[in-house]
């Protein structure tokens, strides 16, 4: 298992055809603002779904640019792995390749509020677009919400988002600069140090 939207076969990747899932380095925030790794999320739940009916059968649509096989897959059981992915908010259709064949099960999974619609995301195509240079911001190591300072703890949240006027210390900006999606945004100038009024 590679990540959400791909997996390896005797050595041979092969990426779904339409979706796109979270990156298996991506964080997404939960219905109550914590934030969780999504992106090893939907792996996980891929390769549970997956060993429940094998093999997979997949019809190979093309190649992409990394040379992955991009395919349309079903589980031997006849489930096509692409509309379970999406309809349980585990990926998104992605139009630009997927001419909008997975709406009708994105539009349920969002009503439903189930998988990344049950809290906040960014949609993987523009994740990998912000992350393309190979930065990403470091996972806690502390439990999210809690950032602790010598004996000091501080219970912080990603929601609602902020800005630099609109936190009180440097210890709360450099947790929203680690741990929150919309962290990176207090680092203007990407030197590690947020909100340099403060800090």
């Amino acid at each position: 298992m590679i990540d959400g939207d791909t997996i390896e076969i005797h050595g041979q990747r092969i990426r779904f055809n339409g979706i796109d899932a979270p990156e298996s380095k991506q964080y997404c925030e939960d219905a109550k603002g914590f934030e969780y790794a999504c992106g090893r999320h939907a792996a996980q739940a891929l390769d549970e779904f997956l060993a429940a009916s094998r093999p997979l059968h997949c019809s190979f649509v093309n190649r992409d640019r990394y040379g992955r096989l991009v395919g349309d897959c079903d589980r031997a059981d006849g489930r096509n792995v692409q509309s379970w992915l999406v309809e349980r908010g585990l990926a998104l259709d992605w139009p630009r390749y997927s001419h909008g064949a997975y709406a009708r099960q994105q539009a349920k999974a969002q009503a439903a509020k189930v998988g990344l619609w049950a809290g906040a995301f960014q949609a993987p195509w523009d994740w990998r677009a912000e992350h393309a240079n190979g930065t990403t911001r470091p996972s806690a190591k502390q439990p999210l919400g809690i950032m602790r300072n010598g004996q000091v703890a501080q219970s912080y949240s990603c929601q609602p988002r902020r800005t630099c006027p609109q936190i009180s210390s440097c210890n709360e900006a450099n947790w929203y600069l680690a741990n929150c999606s919309w962290g990176g945004k207090l680092d203007r100038d990407k030197d590690g140090i947020p909100c340099e009024s403060l800090c």
